[in-house]
Formats: structure tokens, sequence, C-alpha cells
């Protein structure tokens, strides 16, 4: 993926980043058209990702940060994820829909998983950042189809969604403020890949909603 020179304004790269969310949620199917075990897989692995491994994301681009804007951005996101137990939250959601992740959910996402928890971990700061916004920015968007998939499987559990359909705009907009603040700290080099954890993010949504047969037959 060509690299963006970071002499452009922050808004250029939330504009390619707000694209490719839109693609995806154009791309999305049809929650009636699918199968009830389409719609439980898809909740399922979506709970297994986001549970156990967004808290662990937001503190790894807290860490990677080194700009003094940025902080009080991030760690407000952080607080309120831990202070409204956010997981738990999705765990709800998750059990009234039917679609608590079993080992076969936890496997179909394992590779994707690990790739982002690694390149999380290698702690940059400008790509952490980036990472998160466009997380943020789906999830915000993603929340609309997700409630449509739990109410045809009959759920009416909605307070994940109703409330991440409202505070990720806002966590968005914050992290793109954190973004500028650390693009103008932290020189890159002209021919890197800023949008390296959003592919990567992105391949693990896609396996989320969309999962390659060869990796839940992983169990045997």
């Amino acid at each position: 993926m060509t690299a963006i020179c970071l002499a452009r304004p922050v808004e250029l790269i939330e504009a390619k980043t707000t694209a490719i969310i839109d693609e995806l949620i154009d791309s999305l199917p049809d929650p009636k058209q699918l199968t009830s075990e389409d719609r439980r897989g898809i909740i399922a692995r979506y709970s297994a990702v986001l549970e156990g491994n967004f808290i662990y994301w937001m503190t790894a681009a807290v860490i990677a940060c080194k700009a003094e804007r940025s902080g009080p951005i991030l760690l407000d996101n952080l607080y309120e994820e831990v202070h409204d137990c956010h997981p738990q939250m999705m765990r709800r959601f998750a059990i009234a829909a039917n679609a608590f992740p079993t080992d076969k959910d936890a496997w179909a996402v394992h590779n994707d998983l690990t790739n982002v928890r690694l390149f999380m971990g290698q702690l940059s700061p400008v790509k952490s950042v980036l990472t998160m916004a466009f997380f943020e920015g789906f999830i915000q968007k993603f929340m609309t189809f997700l409630a449509d998939l739990a109410a045809e499987q009959g759920s009416t559990e909605m307070e994940y969604t109703d409330v991440h359909g409202v505070c990720d705009i806002e966590h968005t907009a914050g992290l793109f403020r954190a973004l500028d603040a650390e693009i103008s700290v932290t020189p890159q080099g002209t021919d890197e890949d800023l949008f390296e954890g959003v592919t990567l993010l992105r391949t693990l949504i896609e396996q989320i909603i969309w999962p390659r047969s060869e990796m839940c037959n992983n169990l045997g």
C-alpha cells in the first residue's frame, strides 16, 4: 500500500481511513439472507476478538504514544472501557444472541488475531493510534449490522450496540486528534506504510464476517 506523505494534513489520512471503513460496511451481507448459524458465527467471532483484546490494543497505543496531547485522549477512552466494563457488555450481548464463542470460533480468528496482537506489541506511535482510530470508526458503523444480526437471532439485549453506536463517534474523533499529535512529534520514513496495522485489522474483520474454511477446520 502506498505510504501517505506526512507533510499532508491528517485529514487526508482520515479520509482514506473512512473510505476503507465505508468499503467494508458497504460489503456486509444482509442479516435476513444469512442462516442462523452464519449470524451466530459472526457474532461469536466478533466477541472472541473484542472481549479479550480491545483493551489490550488500546493499552498498547497508550504505551506507544509520545505526544503530550495524546495521553489524555487515549486514557479517557481506556477509562470508559474499564469503568463501564465493556467486555462484560459484549459478553451479555453474545450470550443473549446464543452466540457465545466456541473453540471453533476462536480458532477461526486465531492467526489473524495473532498478527494484530504482535503488530500492536511493536508499539509504533503513529501506526498504533491510526489502527485504533480505524477500529473505533469501523465499530461505530458496524453496530447497526451487529444489532440486526442479534435481533434476527431473537435477542433484545442491545446495550452493547446502543452504547458503541454513540460513544465511538467521539472516540474516533479523539483518536484522529491524537494521531495529529503523534505525527507532529514522531518522524516517519517517506516509504513507510502507515496503514500496516489497518490492513492487518481489516483482514481480521474480514475473517470475522467471511471466515476462510481452512481456518475453521484447524480443530480437525
